[in-house]
């Protein structure tokens, strides 16, 4: 019997030494300051957007955020994250929020730059969070989307010393320079500042 445990340990103690050895031979090397992968928000599915469409900020800066920008998706939450992923459209948010549940994915890092605003001052001192669904129909305007989104937007304020207004806390449609309607006449401002100053 003491054997068997002296094999299983020696066995064990060898796929380890192996394993250890794995990342170093297969894995590419982590530049110095690169970011950990995951979530800014703890709720949020850890889903990157593509290299291609988000930018850092330069070497020894810190961004200054000070607005959050409330999008629409104009199409699918799945295919919102696919076309932030192949990166082939350079677009992207930091967020975006499903509208069935109010689940919701981080795809850029909030000390990373997203390329949603349209105008690059904006990209440089906002969070974009992006809500599946169309301005022209408020069946995607869920209460659960409503909510969850508030409690992410409250955070975001929280981390980042934002106040929760309508100075603050813009639509897509009120970047200067935008040709965007986005979130749209349906979306309820007053509710939607309402929640996030109950988060």
């Amino acid at each position: 019997m003491e054997r068997v445990r002296t094999h299983l340990s020696r066995r064990r103690v060898l796929q380890g030494t192996a394993l250890a050895a794995v990342p170093y031979v297969l894995l590419p090397q982590q530049r110095a300051g690169a970011h950990v992968p995951g979530p800014d928000q703890p709720s949020a599915e850890w889903r990157p957007a593509g290299r291609a469409c988000y930018s850092e900020p330069r070497a020894g800066t810190v961004r200054t955020i000070d607005r959050v920008v409330i999008h629409m998706t104009q199409t699918m939450y799945r295919k919102t994250l696919f076309l932030f992923e192949a990166g082939r459209k350079k677009v992207s948010a930091h967020y975006v929020v499903r509208s069935a549940d109010g689940h919701t994915s981080q795809c850029v890092r909030e000390s990373d730059i997203a390329w949603h605003a349209g105008n690059w001052e904006y990209n440089e001192r906002s969070i974009g969070i992006e809500h599946e669904g169309w301005v022209d129909e408020p069946s995607y305007f869920t209460d659960v989307m409503y909510e969850s989104s508030a409690r992410l937007t409250a955070a975001i304020c929280a981390r980042h010393g934002i106040p929760a207004d309508r100075t603050h806390i813009i639509g897509h449609h009120e970047v200067p320079g935008s040709d965007h309607t986005d979130p749209g006449p349906h979306w309820d401002w007053a509710r939607y500042i309402r929640l996030v100053r109950a988060a």
